[in-house]
């Protein structure tokens, strides 16, 4: 067993350096459960405690807890999991406060049109506070770009599907980047070298764990890693060594050899010794190890001979008395709010500028829709040139109406997948506190219009003259303006469903059928005063924005025009008919108002599918809080009966 392992080198706080005693974050935790519905354990009765100016490894097979591990000290489990246990920042529990943490997924969401420079530079504008003037924010962007090594690349485009950039290691190396702009004393990184080969894993690792000595800042770092080389595994200060869920080693990482060849499990020479712990305790290839591996003892055996000699030796013991001394030595200082983000204003109109940005170098944002806009109106066009003034142009022009109220404002969705992958950069953001979702929103909407209106204004230019619809600019601009209203209204439905539908698949089906349903019941296949009154009338009829758009189209269509009467004369029969009389005898439109309320009422529209995105998103964040906290708050009074009845 390893009860006469030698304490652990460097542990104890008083030889810490007093500038880390004074500002540094000691994390802690004790007796960490973590389960999930039905309760099912995923960490159990977990200790352990991180230093200023080190760096924490997490490790352990797949599915052994390591990215719960990392979610829970940080803060972000999910809502449908129970935490109890204590986790104590400076010795008190605390909440992770905006600028003091920073976390970087493994994912890296990063908007592919930015360069590296950009990338960067917006972010610090976002972070950093209104009190620090642009260059001060421009120069702490450029020296945490050098830093990370990306000074040859900062004029890069990041790149992504489809467009050539930087390489899988410096995306994550631009990554951390934008969550270090504030100088946080707590960094916190799920699987940094994932995807990585081993020389750019080695060059990520090597620059995280070297960011203490050239910022001076006693920064605390926890990092979970799968399968580290044996150079990137001498990066690590201590290591913490999970299978299944339970603690097979927490220690330093040069007492790990030891620690495993007391037990009877020596790593052999010339081996990575990180290789050489994840296959002793890897329990899901047990029948694919060769013979004579681990003496021939069983995987799950050898993991609880492991976790019963580390629980009785005297690392552990150290541990525990490390934990208090921790809470006892370190002085407490509050970090709730020692640190302040950007104002409202400032983040809308940075958020504006890279949006716009993005937007105009994404291809597949707004430019292919506009040349298949035109290409389509072209044709549209031409399919109802000289459309004239007889009584057969009627039909064609409310067809024509509908079609453009229709179908070409439905090929807005197609900006859907390059607005998914905005959210996913918006969700990383959001959770890491750089914004709220009131900027994204404004951003995201001041820097469509410019866009929006040329595809409104170009291709309906083109539909309207070629037919020689009603002259005069006043109806062509109102008919514009249609187009534009419905267009930012079918992505504003789009933006909704993103926020219920993340998958962009899905996304488009979704979205693509609900507007499928408001075109049926939008008045036009079939006449108002026929739909069905329950569901299709009401309420279906006037939720459909489709019924306002048309309605608006007809009334500047047909207001004003006089058309030819098929009806024989006779019976006081007139041999003309009126654009009025057209649209309540054939179309069935309602004339009690004009075709400004229609527009205005699409508008009101655009503004109430913004708003509830805004609200979708924020109940989200504050229901998974409130689940969260009541999820732990049962779990505490469970474990508190419990410990009564023993």
């Amino acid at each position: 067993m390893a009860e006469n392992l030698n304490p652990m080198p460097g542990s104890d706080t008083g030889s810490r350096s007093n500038r880390f005693m004074e500002d540094g974050v000691f994390l802690t935790w004790d007796d960490l459960w973590v389960t999930v519905a039905g309760g099912r354990p995923i960490l159990q009765g977990l200790a352990g405690y991180a230093h200023p100016g080190e760096l924490l490894a997490i490790m352990g097979p797949s599915g052994c807890g390591k990215s719960t591990l990392l979610d829970t000290l940080a803060g972000r489990q999910g809502p449908k999991t129970r935490q109890g246990g204590d986790i104590l920042i400076n010795g008190r529990k605390q909440v992770l406060a905006y600028g003091t943490s920073a976390y970087v997924t493994q994912d890296d969401a990063l908007i592919s049109t930015l360069t590296v420079r950009e990338a960067v530079y917006y972010s610090a504008q976002l972070q950093l506070p209104d009190t620090m003037a642009k260059s001060e924010k421009n120069e702490r962007a450029e020296m945490t770009i050098r830093e990370m090594g990306l000074q040859d690349s900062m004029d890069t485009r990041i790149g992504g599907w489809g467009a050539k950039g930087l390489s899988g290691g410096q995306k994550r190396r631009v990554s951390i980047c934008i969550e270090i702009l504030t100088r946080p004393k707590l960094l916190f990184l799920d699987e940094p070298t994932s995807g990585l080969d081993s020389a750019a894993s080695y060059y990520v690792m090597s620059r995280i764990a070297s960011m203490n000595q050239k910022d001076n800042i006693g920064r605390t770092i926890i990092a979970s890693i799968h399968q580290p080389s044996a150079e990137v595994f001498q990066l690590f200060a201590n290591l913490y060594l999970l299978s299944a869920g339970k603690t097979v080693y927490f220690g330093p990482v040069s007492a790990a050899n030891e620690f495993f060849a007391l037990n009877g499990f020596p790593c052999p020479s010339l081996q990575n010794p990180s290789d050489h712990f994840l296959k002793t305790i890897n329990k899901d290839f047990e029948k694919d190890i060769e013979l004579g591996f681990a003496n021939g003892i069983p995987t799950q055996e050898v993991i609880d001979i492991l976790v019963k000699s580390y629980k009785s030796s005297d690392i552990y013991q150290m541990v525990q008395k490390e934990i208090a001394q921790i809470c006892k030595q370190v002085r407490w200082w509050s970090i709730a709010e020692n640190k302040r983000r950007s104002g409202l204003f400032n983040q809308c109109h940075v958020l504006t500028r890279r949006s716009f940005i993005n937007m105009s170098r994404d291809l597949g944002y707004y430019w292919l829709r506009l040349g298949i806009y035109i290409s389509l109106s072209i044709v549209l066009g031409s399919v109802f040139v000289h459309i004239g003034m007889d009584n057969g142009s009627i039909q064609a022009r409310g067809s024509l109406m509908m079609f453009v109220a229709s179908f070409l404002t439905f090929m807005a969705i197609g900006g859907f997948p390059s607005f998914v992958e905005e959210m996913k950069v918006f969700e990383r953001e959001r959770l890491n506190g750089h914004y709220g979702v009131t900027p994204f929103v404004i951003g995201n909407t001041l820097s469509a219009l410019p866009f929006l209106a040329l595809v409104a204004l170009i291709p309906g230019a083109i539909t309207y003259f070629l037919p020689r619809l009603h002259p005069g600019y006043q109806h062509f601009l109102f008919f514009v303006i249609i187009i534009f209203a419905c267009m930012m209204l079918v992505e504003s439905l789009m933006m909704i469903v993103a926020s219920v539908v993340p998958n962009f698949l899905m996304g488009i089906i979704v979205g693509a059928g609900i507007q499928g349903l408001m075109i049926l019941v939008g008045g036009f296949f079939r006449l108002p005063s026929d739909l069905p009154k329950p569901v299709f009338k009401f309420p279906l009829y006037y939720i459909a924005f489709h019924k306002y758009a048309y309605q608006g189209l007809f009334k500047n269509e047909f207001v004003g025009l006089t058309f030819p009467n098929n009806v024989q004369a006779g019976n006081g029969s007139s041999p003309t008919i009126t654009g009025e009389e057209i649209l309540k005898q054939t179309w069935r439109i309602e004339m009690t108002y004009s075709k400004w309320v229609d527009l205005a009422i699409l508008f009101a529209m655009v503004v109430l599918y913004r708003t509830l995105f805004l609200i979708i998103i924020k109940t989200t964040e504050k229901k998974k809080a409130v689940i969260g906290k009541f999820m732990s708050a049962t779990w505490k009074d469970k474990a508190q009966v419990t410990k009564g009845e023993r």
